[in-house]
């Protein structure tokens, strides 16, 4: 990765961490990816050639970057999605400093998982509201490409909010998972051999 572009991405995290302990509403603050949960899902991308990328929980950006750099070696694109249009504002300018496009829109997670084409995404990030997961499912399930892959934050740090979905991945037959424990943890979940 560029000298540069590593740069803005630090300056990014440092300027979210700092962001997020002034906001005493958590639905404020900015609640990015740790680095090395990002660099992990970098590592996915490019060593899988993925190049369906869907992000439910842009923010500011942060994680898109990251996912728009690792796609722009594997010929492929990312579309993420957030509630709030101001976040996905600064997620757009960040985009064009570090020179990187996206899709960015305005939209609902589920509402999202439940039109997008069943197997299109080769990696499917859930960084939102996690009390909703369990709800959205099966459309994550639907929506994964053959050897897609599953990613989830914070299942370290917020167990009980994402129990019920982690139940749900863990339960299904045909899916594999493992909790990694990098950042606040990651749940990553793909499809079983046949």
């Amino acid at each position: 990765m560029r000298a540069e572009l590593l740069a803005l991405l630090d300056e990014l995290h440092r300027d979210g961490v700092a962001f997020d302990a002034s906001q005493a509403d958590r639905l404020h603050r900015r609640r990015n990816l740790e680095p090395d949960s990002a660099a992990l899902l970098r590592l996915l991308i490019l060593s899988n050639e993925l190049r369906s990328v869907l992000e439910i929980g842009t923010s500011n950006g942060y994680s898109t970057v990251w996912f728009c750099e690792a796609v722009s070696h594997t010929g492929g694109r990312v579309v993420s999605v957030d509630t709030d249009a101001d976040a996905l504002a600064q997620a757009r300018a960040n985009l064009q400093r570090a020179g990187l496009e996206a899709d960015l829109r305005v939209a609902d997670g589920g509402d999202t998982l439940r039109e997008v084409s069943a197997g299109s995404v080769d990696l499917l990030f859930l960084d939102a509201e996690r009390t909703e997961y369990a709800g959205w499912w099966p459309h994550p399930r639907r929506a994964l490409a053959p050897r897609g892959v599953l990613a989830v934050d914070n299942v370290l740090s917020h167990p009980d909010e994402v129990a019920e979905l982690q139940g749900l991945v863990e339960s299904d037959p045909g899916l594999w998972s493992v909790v990694v424990p990098t950042g606040k943890g990651m749940l990553l979940a793909t499809a079983e051999p046949t």
